[in-house]
């Protein structure tokens, strides 16, 4: 009896989570709020595969499924899931399930790996060093979290500023839930390894601050005071990618914006992200985005 009750609380949550974000996600995007760090997105239909850089964020599915790519890895999720992200991590996806009944809903809470860090010490949550670290996971929220997420979501009802001023401690809360539940290990270890001075998180801001320069997978470990071995190990745990895939797919990534935003060519694009061919880049740039540069652009302008 109490499982069954604890099951209909969890579903007039999510319920009455999504009677409020529909009347704010009005239209087919993300939507900002009211709340710094929330924003909605809504879809009445599948889309089709897109790629981009996931930023540290915890994506919570109320309605409708989700596709998300990470290298070899498929994560999907569903009501009541949600992906985790702790690192910037290039990564493709599709929303899979959605109908204009019934359409994909979305709340995005963009996490600062720095209070993340913070939770972690004042609750003085204890880490497994022997345990897997990824960069991203799919977690189920429990009873608390959607509590929490629920109370957070109302706020959107509040005064401007009496929502941005409340909502500050509910999110230090859904960063606690998240953290206590058992996947929520694989986030906050890469947090407090890193703080550990065993840095990926350096290493991937550096290479996004490097992404245009040719870089040696030595120089990269100097710079993060890490052997070659130790650094390309954890990397790929973190990120599910070596370093130099890692760079190339930034540099990828930044080339398609200055294609999109209508400045360049596809070889000044090339020349600026760091490629010295331009042949190879639109050989890498096909790989990853399936047609040539322009094709590419063309393609995407004529999307709606």
């Amino acid at each position: 009896m109490k499982r069954d009750s604890e099951i209909l609380r969890a579903l007039t949550r999510i319920d009455h989570m999504i009677d409020i974000v529909q009347q704010y996600a009005l239209d087919e995007q993300r939507v900002a709020t009211s709340i710094p760090f929330l924003s909605l997105l809504r879809s009445s239909h599948p889309t089709p595969v897109s790629k981009g850089v996931l930023k540290p964020s915890c994506c919570v599915i109320l309605q409708g499924q989700k596709r998300v790519l990470l290298a070899g890895e498929v994560l999907d999720y569903g009501p009541g899931e949600y992906l985790a992200v702790s690192v910037d991590l290039p990564a493709s996806g599709h929303i899979v399930n959605a109908t204009p009944d019934k359409p994909y809903l979305l709340l995005n809470i963009e996490l600062d790996p720095q209070e993340l860090a913070a939770v972690v010490l004042e609750a003085q949550v204890s880490i497994d060093t022997q345990q897997p670290v990824r960069g991203a996971f799919v977690g189920r929220t429990d009873d608390a979290l959607q509590e929490a997420l629920y109370q957070l979501v109302r706020l959107l009802r509040a005064p401007a500023a009496e929502a941005a001023f409340l909502a500050v401690g509910l999110k230090r809360e859904i960063i606690y839930r998240m953290l206590a539940a058992p996947d929520g290990r694989q986030l906050y270890q890469n947090i407090v390894l890193d703080q550990q001075d065993r840095g990926i998180s350096k290493a991937i801001a550096w290479l996004k601050d490097h992404y245009d320069q040719a870089i040696k997978v030595e120089d990269l470990a100097q710079a993060t005071n890490m052997s070659v071995s130790s650094l390309h190990h954890r990397f790929k745990a973190v990120t599910t990618m070596g370093p130099m895939q890692y760079q190339k797919q930034l540099r990828l990534q930044q080339a398609r914006t200055l294609l999109l935003n209508g400045d360049v060519d596809a070889s000044t694009a090339a020349y600026r992200v760091g490629y010295e061919s331009a042949s190879q880049f639109s050989r890498e740039y096909r790989r990853l985005f399936g047609a040539p540069p322009m094709q590419d652009i063309k393609k995407l302008r004529a999307s709606p």
